[in-house]
């Protein structure tokens, strides 16, 4: 998969799971039991989760990179 099309994907995700966020804080999503432990426990973690990603992803690569590939100490 491309970087812009991950990028894409990744942006879409966190826009459309943002929208149940916005009906508990402003709506009556609070007021159901059901709805608001989906907000709580499913939708905000992976809001935040996508949205850390977004915004730290060059340091996610780095890492990965780092511990698939081991680097080779020159004398």
């Amino acid at each position: 998969m491309k970087a812009s099309t991950e990028r894409k994907i990744i942006r879409w995700l966190h826009i459309l799971l943002s929208i149940p966020i916005l009906g508990y804080i402003y709506g009556p999503v609070s007021t159901m039991p059901a709805a608001a432990n989906a907000v709580r426990f499913v939708f905000l973690p992976v809001v935040v989760l996508s949205g850390f990603f977004m915004w730290k992803r060059h340091w996610f690569r780095r890492k990965s990179v780092n511990r698939q590939v081991p680097r080779v100490r020159q004398a």
